[in-house]
């Protein structure tokens, strides 16, 4: 635990360092130099001893010689509590209560806007301030509006990503927070918070200290109050992540160094793996992945957890313990990922090939965009790749948490005795993986007839320069190329020109959630792309135009389930913009590349 409290101070302050940290600076400073009374439009209960006519300069001139106040460190309580709360256990309370999963975003900009107001106007101030007054015959509690400030703050403090903030994110995703969970999240927000401490001093010390703060103490608080509600519009249309682009990432490499530290990944292994199942998962980390021999990782954790079968009788669950004798091939994927579909040619071979020799394909289905969830999805999607093995439907991460897996698509190779021998994350090596079933099968039956090796050409993307996957949801956009993008809200966007490389843009109406962008009028994607072929994954009911650069249009129809849909083929790889014509009410989620 101790190890884990330090990695997650470590993990935090880094980030606390980090160019993250740019939007809430201004917050945390001006928030901080307003400890000291504003001259009201009448004495405040429990000030009568004080007038109108410098009564409050008197008390400044007093509070200057006093020593720091409690208004930095109740902003910076209120950030750590409400980060480690709403990080850790906020999806899972607006999912339980169905409330949207922007609440808690639109809550902390009207926090942050509610505080600025109640700086530029008196009587709304002391309305925000009296529920925190200690007692009913003391003056209202000046600080008290800096506790739900720091409240705010959390809840729209985004850091940059890292291996601890991964690991708690996993852990919040899966539902399983534990103790060292908990601690590890606090000391992460800790860590991250010790130099926003630092500002907050700083605009402590300068509005007790610096003269023309205590001269112009209403005015300090009033361009406070400004800096609060126009942070609070930046924020809501996402322009600071301009300032941020524009900032080189000077803590990358410190980053870099804790994910790779293998004493940090086996304690962040800890807190993202049930209990159940950790002897398991610790064998599991210690295996290569596409190691040419066979391996020992250890008995292979049950599938867990599931919550419906496919393409078994009647729906009848399948176990690891029921299939002793068979050599199993587990293959976690889910049905819109180009990744997994490359791979799908080789699983049917092998299918086909050794499914008379004692070899059982499964796979998991561990989703990753939220229509994928929905079990009729997984079956049309599974049908039209022509998935026939049993499918077992994952929503809730248990077997992927079981193999403390992180990748789609991943292969482990179980013996006829129940031991996983060998594992293979993403595309590639399909030989080598047959030749290691071949071996398992021999083995576990003698003598046995295989006949020859399959012959499915490797599709495996080579071109180390290829476009990487590209979201369309601002949960995991990274490559925007727009000003700024407004989440949850239809917009207008325009694509600029020239377009820079590997970038997407939007141009016209465009409704832009989490996971997936919603087309209004005239909406148009565009994209640079380095690759052989382009795929585009589309849900709802429609034609899309698709030009490349500038050439002839070419229409595509679009109709059902969201699934993936090649829209660019190629013979050899090459770059090119592309632009795409959507109708509106289509829904489009990611771009993918082979």
């Amino acid at each position: 635990m101790l190890e884990l409290l330090v990695i997650g101070l470590v993990g935090g302050l880094i980030t606390g360092l980090s160019p993250c940290i740019l939007p809430v600076l201004p917050v945390v400073f001006a928030g901080s130099a307003v400890n000291v009374p504003r001259v009201s439009s009448g004495p405040a209960v429990g000030d009568d001893e004080h007038h109108r006519d410098g009564g409050s300069a008197v008390l400044v001139q007093a509070r200057a010689s006093v020593g720091v106040t409690a208004r930095p460190f109740l902003i910076i309580a209120g950030l750590v509590v409400s980060f480690s709360v709403f990080t850790l256990a906020g999806t899972a309370l607006l999912t339980a209560l169905h409330l949207p999963q922007d609440l808690l975003r639109i809550s902390g900009l009207a926090i942050l806007a509610a505080v600025g107001l109640g700086l530029l106007i008196p009587r709304f101030g002391d309305a925000l301030e009296r529920p925190f007054a200690r007692f009913p015959k003391r003056a209202v509690n000046r600080d008290g509006s800096a506790f739900v400030l720091g409240l705010g703050l959390g809840v729209l403090f985004v850091p940059c990503a890292g291996p601890v903030l991964t690991a708690i994110t996993v852990v919040s995703a899966s539902g399983q927070i534990g103790l060292s969970a908990v601690v590890l999240t606090v000391a992460f927000a800790v860590g991250a918070a010790l130099p926003l401490l630092a500002f907050a001093l700083a605009g402590d010390l300068a509005g007790k200290r610096v003269r023309a703060f205590r001269e112009h103490a209403n005015r300090v608080r009033q361009v406070s109050g400004v800096v609060l509600i126009a942070t609070a519009v930046l924020l809501a249309f996402n322009i600071t992540d301009r300032v941020q682009r524009l900032v080189p990432g000077y803590t990358d490499t410190l980053q870099s160094s804790l994910a790779r530290n293998q004493g940090v990944q086996d304690q962040l292994r800890t807190v993202t793996q049930p209990d159940s199942v950790s002897s398991a998962a610790g064998e599991l980390a210690d295996c290569s992945d596409g190691a040419t021999e066979l391996q020992n990782c250890g008995p292979a954790p049950e599938i867990t957890g599931i919550s419906s079968w496919l393409n078994t009788p009647s729906g009848k669950p399948l176990s690891l313990a029921g299939l002793k004798g068979h050599v199993v091939l587990v293959d976690f994927w889910t049905y819109s990922c180009i990744n997994c579909q490359r791979t799908i040619p080789h699983l049917q071979a092998w299918n086909s090939a050794y499914k008379g020799a004692g070899l059982v394909t499964i796979g998991v289905h561990t989703p990753e965009f939220s229509f994928e969830r929905v079990p009729s999805n997984v079956e049309s999607g599974a049908a039209d790749l022509g998935v026939t093995w049993p499918i077992a439907i994952d929503n809730d991460f248990a077997t992927w948490n079981a193999y403390d897996n992180r990748y789609w698509p991943a292969e482990y190779l179980i013996d006829a005795r129940g031991v996983i021998r060998h594992v293979h994350f993403g595309e590639g090596e399909y030989a080598e993986t047959e030749g290691l079933i071949r071996t398992l099968l021999s083995d576990a039956k003698s003598p046995a007839v295989l006949g020859n090796a399959t012959s499915v050409p490797d599709q495996t993307p080579r071109n180390r320069a290829q476009t990487p996957e590209s979201y369309l949801g601002y949960e995991r956009m990274s490559n925007s190329a727009n000003d700024a993008i407004r989440g949850d809200i239809s917009s207008v966007y325009t694509v600029p020109d020239p377009l820079p490389r590997d970038s997407l843009a939007f141009g016209g109406s465009w409704t832009i959630g989490k996971q997936s962008a919603h087309a209004g009028d005239q909406a148009r994607l565009a994209l640079h792309f380095d690759a052989k072929n382009v795929f585009l994954v589309l849900g709802g009911s429609g034609s899309i135009a698709v030009r490349v650069d500038g050439g002839p249009s070419r229409a595509f129809a679009v109709g059902g389930a969201p699934r993936l849909y090649k829209i660019v083929s190629d013979a050899s790889a090459g770059t090119g913009t592309l632009t795409i014509d959507v109708p509106p009410g289509l829904d489009a989620y990611a771009f993918t590349f082979g």
